[in-house]
């Protein structure tokens, strides 16, 4: 069992442990990991266990006592992979559209996730569990493009402070409904879960996360627009919330806008991502073409 220690500095601030460990203790661990392990037990502060949240103050020693992982039960499958980058410590991965990254209620197999463990013989990290090894962002299922995988620890911490920092580049482009008066621009507005429909995300004042989307129009077509997206923060559905939000929702985004005959979901892929290597310490970055489905859109609303 590895134990990790970590002193809380004035950010703390009366901040409840979940929260800290998340979006200061650069451990790599989500707020699921994290509740998991206090409501476990495994988690103590000026050594003291505690089983249930509290808040914490400058000086607050915190112990954290990960256990050995579970033996996966996620099954390895022999799935193609479109491995853009290989090395050691990690893969770039350009996702196919329809493709889910990892198991969840309905999708037990034929996801990136059981694609990964074939190729990689169980070489990834686990800092995110049992059903998410080596996933250290993710896109949605109807999303294309890069996404990166960390095969061992270390290289999932180094990697996820720097979408903690904004220092990952993540930059997507999409199609989507109306006409932009303005050709370039940045939405600022906070995002958090639905407060009726669990399973949406939308802009919200309470309970949410800031979240900025810069974005620039690349050509125009009548009702429609051919967009370039860069990620400031990383929020779940962010780009789909934020352009939901001005009234420009994603093309075929049947949950934020309406679907499109023709495509199933949202015409939005992940092109270009980019970040230091965690052993190197080298800025690599990766762009890949736009799939089969984009630009058949593209050709048809550029005859119309």
């Amino acid at each position: 069992m590895e134990t990790i220690t970590l002193i809380a500095d004035e950010t703390a601030n009366n901040m409840r442990i979940e929260k800290w460990i998340v979006e200061y203790g650069n451990t790599g661990f989500t707020r699921n990991r994290v509740d998991g392990l206090v409501r476990g037990g495994d988690i103590s502060v000026n050594g003291q266990e505690i089983i249930k949240t509290r808040k914490l103050k400058n000086g607050d020693i915190i112990e954290i006592n990960v256990p050995e992982p579970l033996e996966l039960s996620i099954e390895p499958e022999d799935i193609p992979l479109d491995i853009v980058y290989e090395d050691d410590d990690l893969l770039v991965v350009n996702k196919k559209k329809g493709m889910v990254v990892h198991p969840a209620c309905g999708n037990y197999s034929e996801t990136l996730v059981n694609a990964l463990l074939y190729h990689c013989k169980g070489s990834l990290s686990g800092i995110n569990g049992i059903i998410r090894p080596g996933i250290v962002h993710r896109i949605d299922k109807n999303t294309s493009g890069l996404l990166i995988v960390a095969k061992n620890d270390n290289a999932h911490i180094k990697l996820s402070e720097q979408i903690k920092a904004h220092s990952f580049t993540r930059e997507y482009e999409a199609i989507a409904s109306g006409y932009f008066k303005e050709l370039s621009g940045t939405i600022d507005a906070p995002i958090g879960r639905h407060h009726t429909e669990r399973k949406k995300m939308c802009v919200a004042q309470n309970n949410s996360k800031n979240a900025v989307t810069h974005y620039e129009v690349i050509k125009q077509y009548g009702g429609y627009a051919h967009l370039r997206l860069r990620l400031e923060t990383g929020r779940t559905h962010q780009i789909r919330v934020h352009l939901s939000y001005i009234r420009h929702p994603v093309l075929g985004d049947d949950v934020y806008g309406k679907a499109y005959k023709g495509i199933e979901g949202q015409c939005l892929h992940a092109k270009k991502i980019g970040f230091i290597h965690p052993s190197t310490g080298k800025y690599m970055e990766f762009d890949s073409e736009l799939p089969e489905y984009f630009r058949k859109i593209l050709n048809k609303l550029e005859k119309n």
